[in-house]
């Protein structure tokens, strides 16, 4: 899973202008960064002629390129010298067609078709010097996100030159009463009502309830609305409804949708827990970061 913006008609020059048969997407990264990607070997003309997956030591090391030569400037090159894949591939057709046939086992581009190709065939480099995110972790995903509520996010979604759409939902606008929103972004057809929240996203159709607090949290929101018979259902029963409920406060969190969280619950952490599974799997631990997973339910005064 990543996060950027490209041009596609960039990397479709630089794949016909070379000849290629592959032509796969990379990144300049650090040393930190390059441990944790496959990383690719490329000529001075931008040709790849190795690649290796998530290299230490003196693997890692016999990875580094001169990132200057394929454009960026001395100082950059210097501090990136490792070329991450992206896992973003153009192949010309016939030569895919090959590759997948030549071993019928081969099931992985990264670790068996790519590798494959690098030793037959023209294998390019197309050198991509902008925002890129792998948010395949729960940690990276979490970063991300609350890196959009900044002043100057990494990633725009106000881009005019290449604006960023949504599904059209055609849901009513957001309601908030007697609130405080700080540096968050609130999605559409929520209601809130005498909460606090900062730094923190908020997702659609989201319900949150008077003297709740949120914190640096993510919150995925609802696929639907609850209706009053069904809210009074819960009610009756003892369970909370879908929502934050009234006297909660979340902190580092990611709370998935149809999360149902009861009236004074904290989750906060306090004791910096790193990984936890809940005996009940109402909630997890990953990275420090509290995540409650799609349609759990946390009852009332429980503290994390």
């Amino acid at each position: 899973d990543h996060l950027y913006r490209m041009d596609y008609r960039d990397f479709l020059k630089r794949h016909y202008e070379t000849g290629a048969d592959v032509t796969i997407s990379a990144i300049p990264c650090d040393r930190a960064a390059a441990e944790g990607f496959g990383l690719l070997k490329a000529d001075d003309a931008g040709r790849i002629i190795e690649f290796s997956e998530k290299p230490k030591g003196e693997a890692l090391e016999a990875m580094r390129v001169d990132t200057q030569r394929l454009g960026l400037s001395a100082e950059e090159a210097e501090r990136r010298p490792f070329l991450a894949s992206m896992g973003i591939y153009v192949f010309n057709y016939e030569r895919l067609e090959k590759l997948l046939t030549q071993e019928t086992t081969w099931v992985d581009f990264g670790r068996e078709i790519i590798p494959a190709a690098i030793r037959c065939c023209n294998v390019q480099a197309h050198m991509f010097n902008g925002y890129w995110e792998d948010i395949g972790t729960i940690s990276a995903f979490y970063k991300a996100n609350l890196d959009l509520t900044a002043p100057l996010p990494k990633f725009n979604f106000y881009d005019a030159d290449a604006p960023i759409y949504t599904n059209a939902r055609y849901l009513p606008p957001s309601k908030v009463h007697n609130s405080e929103i700080r540096d968050s972004f609130l999605s559409e057809g929520c209601i809130i009502n005498g909460a606090n929240f900062s730094r923190s996203i908020i997702g659609l159709r989201s319900r949150i309830d008077q003297g709740t607090r949120i914190e640096d949290s993510v919150l995925m929101g609802a696929d639907y609305y609850q209706t009053i018979e069904e809210m009074g259902a819960d009610l009756e029963a003892g369970m909370p409804r879908i929502g934050i409920g009234a006297g909660t406060t979340i902190r580092r969190a990611i709370i998935d949708k149809n999360a149902r969280i009861g009236a004074n619950v904290r989750l906060v952490n306090e004791s910096g827990i790193e990984n936890l599974d809940a005996v009940d799997q109402s909630y997890y631990i990953r990275d420090r970061i509290i995540i409650v997973p799609k349609n759990a339910m946390i009852k009332d005064g429980t503290i994390v």
